[in-house]
């Protein structure tokens, strides 16, 4: 999803797309409304490369500041009623208690690699999920042909193949079909709010140690307010982890010299009243790189 960072930019942005579709013809868009990011476009890019591309052009050339959020594909929904949904968004995912089956895409990929190297490749393709179809020695290269889910390759797969196997890999994959999974909404919330923009899809056996990892990503990211912000992942009412980060502190007792200690205590408690009504007004501004922070975990394994 691309977003204006102000809503005034929204036309703006409109007709920035129109015209690099003119001479852009895999440049997809659609409107999209969020929660927490206002109006704005839902995308189709080739890739991440073609996503930055597209971003990069978008700002130096028709001056606007965008948000970007991390890419997503389309998951097939059975509901108990029988009914079939197409779903490209997690904040569109119904209730849990309405989804009979939950099918993501499957592709099947190919991939050209050293000898040397395809230690690496395969491990790679076991921690993304994958099922090893075929293997085949062609002088000194290998062609492994892997059944992958969709939705671990368009986060970081291709990068990580690059470095798995120091960039001599090649890689073509095709959609073959969807597949039942057993597969969730993570969702990220902020001060006990939950961020559209930030909840993803992920299977059950990977969600607590991607909401873990993107717990700690997020506190590295959002910057230090006047009050406490507390980042959760939770699924459903759930809360897997959690995370803070701290409050700037003036040091309110550095001008009692001496004294009573009760005068010390007395400020704190002042400074800590304060803290907790601001903490009530106050609303935390998630920067930029928050929203993609999903492309980055799991990448430093």
């Amino acid at each position: 999803g691309l977003f204006p960072t102000t809503s005034e930019d929204y036309e703006g942005l409109r007709e920035a797309l129109a015209k690099l579709r003119l001479n852009d013809a895999s440049l997809f868009y659609e409107p999209e409304v969020s929660d927490a990011l206002g109006f704005g476009f839902r995308c189709g890019f080739l890739g991440m490369l073609h996503m930055e591309i597209v971003q990069e052009r978008l700002e130096r050339e028709y001056d606007l500041e965008l948000i970007t959020t991390a890419p997503t594909v389309v998951y097939e929904i059975v509901t108990k009623k029988g009914e079939t949904l197409k779903v490209d968004n997690p904040s569109r995912l119904p209730e849990m208690g309405t989804i009979a089956e939950t099918r993501e895409p499957i592709i099947t990929a190919n991939i050209l690699v050293p000898q040397q190297y395809v230690g690496n490749v395969i491990t790679l393709c076991v921690e993304k999920r994958g099922v090893q179809k075929k293997i085949q020695y062609i002088g000194g290269q290998v062609a492994i042909e892997y059944e992958l889910p969709m939705n671990e390759v368009v986060l970081d797969f291709f990068d990580r193949l690059k470095s798995a196997s120091r960039g001599y890999a090649s890689l073509d994959y095709h959609f073959v079909r969807f597949q039942a999974a057993d597969l969730t909404k993570l969702d990220v919330l902020i001060n006990g709010d939950a961020v559209d923009a930030l909840s993803i899809i992920v299977h059950r056996d990977q969600a607590y140690q991607r909401g873990r990892d993107l717990v700690e990503r997020m506190k590295e990211i959002i910057p230090r307010q006047m009050f406490e912000v507390a980042i959760q992942a939770a699924i459903g009412a759930h809360v897997i982890a959690r995370s803070t980060v701290k409050a700037m502190r003036k040091n309110v007792t550095a001008k009692c010299y001496g004294g009573d200690a009760s005068r010390k205590r007395k400020l704190l408690e002042k400074q800590k009243a304060g803290k907790k009504r601001m903490k009530q007004v106050g609303s935390v501004e998630i920067p930029q790189e928050a929203f993609l922070a999903v492309l980055d975990v799991g990448k430093s394994k």
